[in-house]
């Protein structure tokens, strides 16, 4: 940024003010419009949450999460099914609050990361998305003419991202206990 400030200070002078403001204004308007979709988003996972929708999600997708994260707590897979579902619909940042009350219930309180932590960080990370909104949002705000043609190409990646991040974490946890049973014997 400041070295784009430099540039501009020798290039145009008169317009460093007029683009700053500029960029401002359109920074402002963007965080706006995701505010807005935001919004939405966070209302309708209350209401999923507040309808018991949550709980026939999180039983609907118990054995897809018992078998990913080892995890049989239900108020935990609640929490894990609603951080899942908000990724799915492409809502990283609405997922987020779920996502910290899934690693603070799954914390065992040793200060290590244990293997449900650091699936849910990965499948954070990779995410399948069945419908990218946030992405949808940014190429409406740009002024794409055609922003949801984004939607087969976003699905096809983070399945395969997703499903190489789960069998990775998988392998490595399988090699670990392994190599520590090695060393009990």
């Amino acid at each position: 940024m400041f070295s784009s400030l430099i540039v501009l200070l020798l290039t145009n002078p008169a317009g460093v003010l007029s683009e700053m403001i500029s960029a401002s204004t359109s920074a402002l308007n963007l965080c706006l419009q995701l505010c807005a979709i935001y919004a939405v988003w966070l209302g309708i996972m209350e209401l999923v949450d507040a309808s018991g929708l949550s709980e026939k999600l999180a039983n609907l997708l118990r054995p897809l999460i018992k078998w990913i994260f080892r995890v049989d707590d239900k108020q935990t897979q609640k929490f894990i099914a609603l951080n899942l579902s908000a990724n799915i619909l492409g809502l990283g940042n609405a997922a987020t609050p779920m996502g910290i009350k899934s690693m603070q219930a799954l914390d065992d309180g040793s200060g290590q990361a244990n293997f449900a932590m650091i699936m849910l960080i990965v499948v954070n990370a990779t995410s399948i998305q069945l419908l990218p909104t946030t992405v949808i949002g940014l190429r409406t705000s740009a002024g794409s003419s055609n922003p949801a043609d984004i939607i087969l190409p976003t699905l096809l990646a983070t399945f395969v991202t997703t499903s190489l991040g789960i069998f990775l974490v998988k392998i490595v946890d399988k090699l670990a206990k392994r190599r520590r049973k090695n060393e009990c014997n």
